[in-house]
């Protein structure tokens, strides 16, 4: 049997039909958000009750999810640990891993203030919703500067909680000093994809080649690679596991935010939680967009120019650059891309030391990555 790609589907085996729910993964996660949010909560009611719509909008933004970043770490720890540990350690692997979510919380807070974005998973984005409780509250100033405030802090909350999150797990000591090594390294490459991310934005964008770097940067290694690395870390495995997880982390990684990029032009609202065509308002530079200019004649690149970035598009022009991304051939170039990433990464998987169960989870979670529709 064949997928809608043309490889070669997996067996239709629960951990690969259902890969987020192997484990009971994702209400453990949400359980240990919920634990944290409410330890948070009451430290900062002691500070002041002026705290609370702080962690109302944070509670909101993590209520729910795939909780993917923490699958990948989780069961990167999984397909490298001895068996006799894993029953011992499991529940602080969950505890560490949760760190992931408040990381990508501040990634998701901040990055919506740099695009100007009004909504998150169908709800008004953080500045949005802090910018309104300023006007409704008839405060002094301006509600927009506000709400950025507020937003810009919020995230940094959540860095700080990330980090104290992973590192009170209940873990030994040696294998959270090994992951946090590998965690910061991550950080980094996310702040550096995001800055790349906005220079392509102010260049006007560039080449196929620049956008994959940032695809790379802010979204490959961010979301797959350094995910599997931590739990990797967090296990001692040896440097085999963590070429093997690289080799299957970067492309499905890319191949990730690939469909990403489609979703942000061609999803249905109801399911992305965004406006129709929203990464076109916001001119986001992606590889879908660069495939697309690339190949252009004259005519389709001057509207280009003239339609994508344009805050107050409408429906007629979104639907005029949707055309010109599939006359081009770029959409049908992009999915062909996440087919081949997607083959490339499966195809690391075998032949590899990594336990069968998490081969199967982790063979699951690549066709839920580049094959979801939010």
């Amino acid at each position: 049997m064949r997928s809608q790609g043309g490889e070669q589907a997996p067996k239709h085996t629960d951990a690969v039909l259902r890969p987020l729910d192997q484990a009971d993964l994702r209400p453990r996660v949400q359980a240990s958000i919920d634990e944290i949010l409410s330890q948070q909560g009451a430290l900062l009611a002691s500070v002041s009750p002026d705290m609370e719509p702080l962690v109302s909008a944070l509670r909101d933004l993590l209520s729910g999810g795939k909780r993917l970043r923490p699958a990948f770490a989780y069961w990167g720890w999984r397909g490298s640990s001895q068996t006799d540990e894993r029953e011992k350690w499991d529940a602080g692997v969950v505890q560490a891993v949760t760190g992931l979510e408040f990381l990508q919380a501040c990634a998701l807070i901040h990055d919506d203030v740099m695009d100007g974005s009004d909504t998150r998973r169908g709800l008004p984005a953080a500045h949005r919703r802090f910018a309104g409780l300023h006007r409704g509250e008839q405060w002094l100033g301006s509600p927009e500067s506000f709400g950025v405030g507020a937003a810009i802090l919020l995230g940094d909350l959540c860095l700080s909680w990330a980090d104290e999150v992973m590192l009170t797990a209940d873990l030994p000591r040696e294998a959270l000093v090994r992951a946090k090594a590998i965690y910061d390294e991550m950080r980094s490459e996310l702040m550096a994809g995001q800055y790349l991310d906005l220079l392509e934005q102010a260049c006007g964008g560039g080449s196929v080649d620049r956008a994959l770097q940032v695809v790379r940067y802010k979204s490959a290694k961010y979301t797959i690679e350094r995910p599997l690395h931590i739990g990797a870390a967090l296990a001692g495995a040896p440097a085999s596991v963590f070429a093997a997880y690289s080799g299957y982390g970067l492309p499905l990684g890319e191949a990730f935010q690939l469909r990403d990029d489609i979703l942000g032009v061609f999803g249905d609202p109801e399911q992305t939680g965004k406006p129709a065509g929203d990464d076109l308002r916001e001119g986001k530079r992606t590889v879908l967009v660069a495939i697309a200019n690339e190949r252009a004649d004259e005519t389709q690149r001057v509207q280009l120019r003239a339609l994508l970035g344009d805050p107050g598009l409408d429906a007629s022009g979104v639907a005029t650059l949707r055309s010109i991304i599939e006359d081009t051939g770029a959409l049908a170039h992009t999915e062909a891309m996440i087919d081949e990433l997607l083959e490339r990464s499966l195809a690391s998987l075998t032949d590899t030391v990594i336990d069968t169960e998490a081969v199967e989870v982790l063979t699951g979670l690549a066709y839920a990555a580049t094959r979801r529709s939010v």
